[in-house]
């Protein structure tokens, strides 16, 4: 129980040796003193709280926000000492916010709990006791052997030990994964491949060895140790041996693993990280402004506490007739008594922090991110994708974006490759008609004709046809058979899958060619040449990485020749060819790359017999170490992948995505600077970045390329720093390859940052993933730190589009790594355009004026309150009732400002998208500056001032204003101010509402006919269970008098006629970008759905304007929602709604 508890804690992790031992079928050893490690059980687990501890926990991350914490601290003081205000005034707000968060994540949490129960009990059969036995999901331990049937998912990391294939194979599909739906071919050892039945599977003797659980998908070290006949041997293990959890089984009847890796330790699991988490600008200022708030809560606090013992200072103050004090509170300690007045000043005035600012801002976040969702302009029909928001606490940061990092391939291009031009031996071809054809030569043989290759050609397509991954899936597939079986003339349909789409691109030109892939089986590769069928026997299979940028297969020709293929990018295969029409090729990959075409060069290499067995050797001596064997295998891969003979080079096109261009501009016009970061070669991402837009023809390229040394990057930088002075005049575009960056960044930071800065626009080719990320992290904490995103649809992307402030996947074919880990994900590049200039825009300035609204309201809630304390002696009385203090943020004026938060629409989204200057209107933060933040604050006081002075000069010099002669007192006088605020607060959001909708209208006269129905049922009946009611019958007799209408009308009209006065005078003499799109979108914009609820001759009348309009020349920029394909949109602003 103890180690249990410990584990539970993470003082004692369940496995401490670098690598575990697993005993197939748990078959321990029987001498000596054997302790089994200790693993993980099966159960998967994404909840965050248990039964046990929801409440502590939840609490305990509640109360690390400031603004709670302090509402705590608050309600404990009014616990412990005698205070002006009830610990309900404080209790039962924190409460409401607390109960609300709770109830949110206790329901989402509860869901991830009920999600886990599907899984954990899952049936699924394990080989136990010499039968096959039905189990759950959880039950499975390390070391079970598992069955898995046709189109079930792997419930645990499993090696592979056998399948109804005679060969040990099976195809699965990781989609769940990493989002690649092609077929990926796993591999059982010859050893275990033959235990195909539950009896020969128990009598299997067998250990397997490998490393303790990583996050990595695609890395697996291990071997296993089969003893047969009392000799062991061994096999190493990778990661086609290794069946992931998640993945599913295709195209084979049944399978049979031991289960390495279960649990919370199984590879998906351990990929369940969470992402750092951002921070936006807005939630930065919004906590800044919080601490002022403090601030101003403690100077009021504090001069209240010293001007009540200065006026005490007089006797008759001090003690009046009236109030003496007692023998103890005359002996009491002064600083005792300071310090007890000090903390009911600070209960007294405690609403001056908005403690329903979270809770409303994140509704606001939650329910604001469905409009992102429910758009059907960032909808794809093609591939039925959606917008997707994996977090809405970023929402107003697509609003703020100045730099934008995107990725090339797959994000600007359609990552839809089609084969186009092809160099061998020095020559150039093309594919006409599906038939090779050199450059400049037509196809001259008559259609039905066998063409005829030379040997140059034909080495060269069967190497493209037999160097790659590529799977074939037939219709019918079911069951064992011979995939071979269409060379006899049954030929049914074959589609190739691959994980690259520049494979499967060039294995279809192959085939149109002549030179077809016919599939594997087992080691043996099968093409067929113009109708002849020849076998290769696969003999390895050298993978792709990074770093070598190349992959090989090694093959036994059918004439027993041993070959090596090899294919990769030109930097990786050139440097090591010895043979061959080197510099032709060269000059070919450069055109090809001028085209924006992809290039892969391909070469081979014969081996001796002596030579092969050498290969062979090293590469079983690295494949089974358990011990670095990356590093072994790249050593010895390097060792084979040299004194190369070249045959060609490939051009394949990857067509760009529709809009790119105009997606660009539009960025570059808002203000954003667009950098592209790819791995492909210099050439071609320059041809891609001039047809997308991203350079302009017109535009002075330089060039930081090709750099060797730190003083020669250093003086190329001041180079290209002169060159921009001294041509200011035109636009720069700035070329930068990985090796020259690294260069740059290690001693030149700054010389980098200050070229790039006055550049329009950035490419960076030859980037390794993790270079992506150090661009994006060094603009995000420059000097300036302006707002990063990063886009991209690759793994390669995640290290970038996680270190950006917004991150953003594209759903492109390169898996979904990069939407899993991203913060929104989008099916196209140009629908980035729309989630900034229109989503981004509008999430902006809806939070910008929720902040600094619930401030105003707050300020104008509590400054009355401090100002009576100059009327009462500093004697602590209360202006407002308890209940009043209690609902104020809760019930009366927070509805309103949510509904604005979630539908407020300065302009209308056609026009923010037709004109993107006016993206750059809320840039840098603009509206949450401390200047605007001082104009609202110093607002809210002038607001508070009038409220109070206002009712005080009515109610000074006579109170007698009641028809019966009756006086007003106390809390009348308090209820007249709170009356005046309420209405006051709620008309000032309406004034500045733009987009009125139903729902606005509702929210805003509806809050305060509620706060009237309230006070009048609250004060006019005697409610059984409150000891006092102050407040009884109260505001019948306010409400009774004549003078305080007339009162509450004019304080009402004191305060917003000066506001109304500004706009006016601001809005026509200095406008905007912003209002004078307003403006003009107001003369238009009538939607058609508001057309139809008109009388029929208000409609005729209404839709005679629009075609007024049209005939005129009207843009349809300006009549947006009459040009709208759907016309959902009401009217703007408040000249729409009065034509109404």
């Amino acid at each position: 129980m103890i180690r249990w508890i410990r584990q539970q804690l993470g003082f004692d992790p369940p496995h401490q040796s670098d690598t575990r031992t697993i005993y197939i079928a748990n078959k321990f050893p029987q001498h000596g003193h054997y302790t089994p490690q200790r693993f993980a059980d099966n159960r998967i687990i994404s909840s965050k709280y248990t039964i046990w501890n929801f409440v502590p926990k939840n609490l305990f991350e509640q109360f690390r926000r400031i603004a709670n914490f302090y509402f705590l601290i608050i309600f404990l003081v009014q616990l412990m000492i005698d205070t002006p205000t009830s610990p309900i005034t404080s209790g039962l707000p924190l409460f409401f916010v607390i109960t609300v968060t709770a109830i949110k994540q206790g329901f989402e949490d509860w869901l991830r709990h009920k999600a886990d129960n599907e899984v954990n009990g899952a049936p699924v059969f394990v080989v136990r006791s010499g039968s096959l036995v039905q189990t759950r999901s959880k039950n499975i331990r390390v070391g079970d052997i598992v069955r898995v049937a046709k189109d079930e998912t792997f419930p645990a990391d499993l090696v592979l030990l056998s399948s109804d294939r005679a060969e040990g194979t099976c195809h699965i599909t990781t989609a769940s994964l990493d989002g690649e739906t092609n077929l990926k071919t796993h591999y059982a050892v010859p050893e275990t491949a033959v235990s195909q039945s539950v009896s020969r599977l128990e009598s299997l003797q067998a250990v397997v060895e490998c490393q303790q659980p990583e996050a990595d998908l695609y890395r697996f070290v291990g071997r296993i140790t089969i003893t047969q006949q009392g000799e062991e041997i061994v096999r190493a293990l990778g990661p086609d041996n290794l069946l992931l959890r998640g993945a599913r089984l295709k195209n084979t009847k049944e399978i049979f693993g031991v289960a390495v890796y279960t649990g919370m330790e199984a590879k998906m699991a351990l990929n369940y990280k969470c992402k750092s988490q951002k921070r936006s600008a807005v939630e930065k200022s919004m906590n800044t402004f919080l601490i002022i708030y403090l601030g101003i809560l403690l100077f009021e606090a504090i001069l209240s506490t010293i001007l009540k013992y200065a006026w005490q200072a007089e006797d008759k103050w001090n003690e009046p007739f009236y109030n003496r004090k007692t023998d103890q509170e005359r002996n009491s300690s002064q600083i005792l008594k300071f310090i007890s007045d000090f903390l009911a000043f600070l209960v007294l005035y405690n609403f001056i922090i908005p403690i329903s600012l979270y809770v409303t801002v994140e509704l606001q976040k939650f329910l604001g991110s469905f409009f992102i969702v429910w758009d059907l302009d960032l909808y794809h029909e093609e591939s039925d994708q959606k917008a997707q928001v994996n977090t809405s606490d970023l929402n107003e940061e697509l609003g703020q974006v100045e730099y934008v990092f995107t990725d090339k391939t797959g994000t600007l291009t359609e990552n839809e490759m089609q084969f186009r031009e092809c160099s061998i031996n020095g020559i150039k071809y093309q594919e006409i008609n599906g038939k090779l054809v050199p450059e400049g030569m037509t196809e001259d043989s008559p259609d039905g004709s066998v063409p005829c290759l030379n040997r140059e050609e034909e080495l060269f397509l069967k190497a493209v046809s037999l160097c790659h991954t590529v799977q074939i899936s037939y219709d019918q597939t079911d069951g064992p058979g011979d995939p071979f079986s269409h060379a006899n003339g049954f030929s049914p349909q074959m589609e190739y899958y691959a994980s690259s789409p520049d494979e499967k691109a060039l294995v279809e030109a192959t085939k149109r060619m002549g030179v077809t892939f016919m599939g594997s089986h087992g080691e043996i590769m099968e093409i067929k040449t113009f109708g002849k069928a020849e076998k290769y026997k696969l003999l390895h299979v050298l993978e792709f990485d990074a770093d070598r940028r190349r992959m090989s297969v090694i093959l036994q020709t059918p004439s027993g020749e041993k070959l090596l293929f090899t294919k990769g990018a030109e930097s990786a295969i050139l440097p090591y060819a010895k043979s061959g029409e080197i510099e032709k090729t060269r000059v070919h990959v450069d055109e090809f790359a001028l085209k924006g075409l992809r290039t892969l060069v391909v070469a081979c290499r014969h081996f001796s017999a002596d030579e092969y067995r050498e290969v062979d050797r090293r590469i079983h001596e690295a494949r089974t170490a358990l011990q670095q064997r990356e590093e072994r295998l790249v050593e010895v891969f390097n060792f084979i992948e040299k004194d190369l003979e070249l045959l060609g080079a490939t051009g394949v096109e990857d067509k760009l995505q529709d809009k790119v261009q105009e997606t660009i501009e539009a960025l570059r016009l808002a203000g954003i600077k667009v950098w592209v970061l790819t791995g492909d070669k210099h050439e071609t991402a320059v041809s891609v970045s001039l047809s997308c837009g991203h350079f302009h023809r017109t535009m002075n390229i330089l060039e930081l390329v090709e750099q060797r040394s730190d003083n020669e990057c250093a003086e190329q930088l001041r180079r290209l720093a002169r060159r921009i002075k001294e041509d200011h005049v035109i636009q720069h575009g700035l070329v930068v390859d990985g090796a020259s960056l690294s260069l740059a960044l290690r001693e030149h930071e700054k010389l980098f940052m200050d070229v790039c800065k006055n550049c329009a626009a950035v490419l960076c080719c030859r980037m390794a993933p993790l270079q992506k990320a150090k661009v994006v992290r060094l603009f995000k904490t420059s000097p300036e730190k302006p707002i990063t995103l990063a886009i991209g649809d690759g793994a390669n992307d995640v290290s970038m589009i996680q270190e950006a402030h917004v991150g953003i996947g594209i759903m492109g074919k390169e898996g979904r790594q990069a939407v899993r880990n991203s913060d929104y994900a989008i099916a196209r590049f140009k629908f980035l355009s729309k989630l900034l200039l229109v989503h981004g825009h509008f999430y902006y300035v809806r939070i910008a004026t929720l902040v600094q609204y619930f401030f105003y309201k707050n300020v104008c809630f509590i400054t009355p309150q401090f100002l009576y304390q100059f009327f009462c002696l500093f004697s602590q009385q209360t202006l407002y009732d308890s209940v009043y203090l209690t609902l104020y943020n809760i019930c009366f004026t927070s509805l309103p400002i949510l509904v604005y938060s979630l539908f407020e629409q300065l302009v209308h989204p056609h026009v923010l998208q037709s004109k993107p200057a006016l993206y750059r209107d809320i840039s840098k933060n603009s509206q949450l500056s401390f200047k605007t933040f001082l104009y609202w604050t110093f607002l809210g006081f002038c607001h508070a001032f009038v409220f109070f002075f206002g009712s005080y000069i009515l109610m000074g010099e006579d109170t007698t204003l009641m028809g019966n002669g009756q006086m007003f007192g106390n809390w009348t006088f308090g209820t007249l101010v709170f009356t005046v605020m309420v209405i006051t607060v709620t008309l000032k959001l309406a004034l500045e509402t733009h987009f009125w909708t139903w729902m606005n209208h509702f929210v805003t006269w509806g809050s305060i006919a509620f706060y009237f129905i309230f006070s009048l049922f609250y004060g006019g009946i005697i409610w059984p269970f409150l000891h006092t009611q102050d407040m009884y019958f109260v505001f019948v007799q306010l409400l009774s008098s004549g003078s305080a209408w007339f009162a509450i009308i004019i304080i009402i009209i004191t305060c917003l006629f000066p506001d109304v006065i500004k706009k006016v005078f601001y809005r026509h003499l200095h406008p905007t970008s912003t209002q004078k799109s307003q403006m003009y979108t107001n003369r238009v914009a009538i939607g058609d759905d508001f057309i139809a609820l008109q009388p029929l001759s208000r409609a005729k009348n209404q839709l005679g304007k629009i075609s007024l309009l049209r005939s005129t020349g009207a843009s349809d920029a300006w009549t947006p929602c009459a040009v709208s394909r759907r016309g959902r949109t009401p009217v703007h602003g408040w000249a729409g709604w009065w034509s109404a």
